[in-house]
C-alpha cells in the first residue's frame, strides 16, 4: 500500500475537472434525494430542488478548490498518489463545511459542535469511498493506456554512455552505440536483430548472438528489460504502452514496430513505475 501511495499520479486535472465536479455533485444530490439523511426526510418543501441546491454548492466548491490547487500541483513534481488522495480528502472537507452552512440556512438549524462533527463524520465515511474509487480508477486507467508516463526513466543519467553488443561470428563486427539510442533487440533463430537510432533515423542490424548474451552485455543497465522471450527493450525509449495485466504493446521512439510484453513480464515492467 505504501509503495502504491508514493507512485506518480500524472492524471491531467485540468481536462477532467468539470467532469469530476459533476460526478461529486451528482453523488451528493442522489444521497440526499434518495437516502434523505440528517432528518432530510422530515423536510416538507420540495426535496428535489433542495437536493439540487446542495449538488450545485458541491459543484461550485469542487471547481473553486480545483482552481486553488492548480499552483500547488505545478510546484510539486512529481505529483504522487498520496498527494492526490490527500487533496481529494481536503476538498471533501471544504465541501462539507460549505454544505453545513447551506444546511443551516435552508433548514433554520442552529450550528453546533455536535451537529458539525456528525455531518463531517458521515461526509468522510462516504468521501473515503469516493476518494478510493476516484483515485484508484484514474490511476489504473493510466496503467492500461498510458503506462509510459509512469515509468521511472534514466535517459538524462545515461546521456554519455556507450555500450557494446558483441557479435559471436568469426568475422562479425561488434555494435557500439549510445545506450539512449537503443530501441529493442529481437531474437531471430540463431541471431538477433537490433533496432536503434542513428542520426535521427531508425536502423537495424543483425548480429550472430543470443538474447541471453545481449542481456549479459547490458546487465549493468536496469532500463534494458526483457519483456518477452523474444524481445529486450530500452525502457527509456518507450513512447506508448497500452494493455493490462495480461500483456502490453509497446512503441519505442519513431519505430513503427510494436513490441509485445507477455503476461509473465508485466509485474516486472510495472516495478519500474516511479
Amino acid at each position: 500500500m505504501g509503495i502504491f501511495l508514493t507512485r506518480k499520479y500524472p492524471f491531467p486535472q485540468s481536462s477532467n475537472r468539470l467532469r469530476d465536479c459533476a460526478v461529486y455533485s451528482a453523488i451528493v444530490f442522489f444521497i440526499l434525494y434518495l437516502l434523505q439523511p440528517f432528518g432530510f426526510s422530515e423536510y416538507k418543501g420540495n426535496k428535489f430542488l433542495v437536493s439540487l441546491l446542495f449538488g450545485a454548492v458541491t459543484f461550485g466548491c469542487c471547481y473553486l478548490y480545483g482552481l486553488a490547487l492548480q499552483p500547488l500541483q505545478k510546484r510539486v513534481s512529481p505529483w504522487r498518489v498520496w498527494h492526490e488522495t490527500l487533496s481529494v480528502l481536503v476538498m471533501i472537507l471544504f465541501v462539507c463545511i460549505c454544505n453545513i452552512f447551506v444546511f443551516s440556512v435552508v433548514f433554520h438549524y442552529p450550528i453546533s459542535a455536535e451537529f458539525c462533527l456528525l455531518f463531517i463524520y458521515w461526509t468522510f465515511v462516504i468521501g473515503i469511498v469516493i476518494t478510493v474509487f476516484s483515485v484508484g480508477m484514474n490511476y489504473h486507467r493510466y496503467l492500461r493506456s498510458q503506462l509510459e508516463t509512469l515509468l521511472d526513466k534514466t535517459t538524462d543519467i545515461q546521456t554519455d554512455i556507450i555500450v557494446t553488443i558483441h557479435d559471436a561470428s568469426v568475422r562479425g563486427n561488434d555494435l557500439q552505440l549510445p545506450i539512449n539510442d537503443l530501441l529493442y533487440v529481437e531474437a531471430q533463430k540463431n541471431n538477433v536483430q537490433v533496432c536503434y537510432m542513428k542520426e535521427n533515423n531508425i536502423n537495424t542490424i543483425e548480429l550472430h548472438t543470443t538474447l541471453t548474451a545481449v542481456l549479459d552485455d547490458l546487465k549493468e543497465y536496469e532500463n534494458v528489460f526483457q519483456c518477452h522471450r523474444s524481445f529486450v527493450v530500452n525502457l527509456n525509449n518507450i513512447t506508448s504502452a497500452q494493455g493490462n495485466s495480461n500483456g502490453y504493446q509497446l512503441k519505442l521512439g519513431k519505430c513503427s514496430a510494436i513490441v509485445p510484453v507477455s503476461r509473465t513480464y508485466v509485474p516486472k515492467l510495472r516495478s519500474f513505475i516511479a
